[in-house]
């Protein structure tokens, strides 16, 4: 998990906007936190400034986020205190959580999404197709293309030719890029 977190979401898509000061983020499908947690991480590292929102309409209990290891996995400074506190976090309001991130999970389902040119980059992380091919429309990535900036960013493991057409016929310009290990293929898609 920490793998395939890390290239497609970390490496293929935050660290498209290294340069910018700060950035927002929307991860749709905030589970168990990993990708928060990496992406806090690398915002440390940078000093970049990241308000981050993730949505889940099924939170993972209390007694499941203490038995994960990531943090000893990463061998993150702080990083517990940081895991932690943001599970701890309230929901539905922005926590600031360390001086360069904020997060704001929002318990909602993703049907519900309704922004508009809010976003640099989505992590697109909701179950598999197999599972929720409702979260896999033309009208999810339709909300997606609405909530991201000009030049702004999806990324997602999946490279079904379904979710690829139906973002190209959005106006998404799409790129497959090597998946992450054990994956052959993922999507990047921006909005232009």
């Amino acid at each position: 998990a920490i793998l395939e977190s890390k290239h497609v979401f970390i490496d293929m898509g935050l660290k498209l906007f290294i340069d910018k000061e700060s950035i927002s983020i929307l991860e749709m499908g905030f589970g168990t936190g990993l990708n928060a947690l990496l992406t806090e991480i690398e915002s440390q590292k940078t000093g970049q400034h990241i308000n981050y929102v993730g949505l889940e309409a099924h939170p993972v209990a209390a007694d499941e986020v203490a038995q994960m290891n990531f943090t000893e996995e990463l061998d993150a400074t702080n990083g517990k205190i940081i895991f932690e506190k943001m599970h701890a976090s309230d929901w539905n309001v922005k926590n600031t959580v360390t001086t360069t991130f904020t997060l704001t999970k929002k318990n909602q389902f993703f049907q519900e999404v309704n922004y508009t040119n809010e976003f640099d980059l989505i992590y697109f992380d909701a179950f598999g197709f197999r599972v929720e091919p409702e979260l896999w429309s033309k009208e999810m990535f339709e909300k997606m293309y609405n909530a991201l900036k000009n030049n702004g960013v999806l990324v997602t493991y999946a490279c079904r030719s379904s979710i690829k057409n139906d973002m190209l016929a959005i106006g998404f310009k799409i790129e497959k890029l090597p998946g992450a290990p054990g994956k052959r293929e993922m999507l990047r898609a921006t909005k232009i």
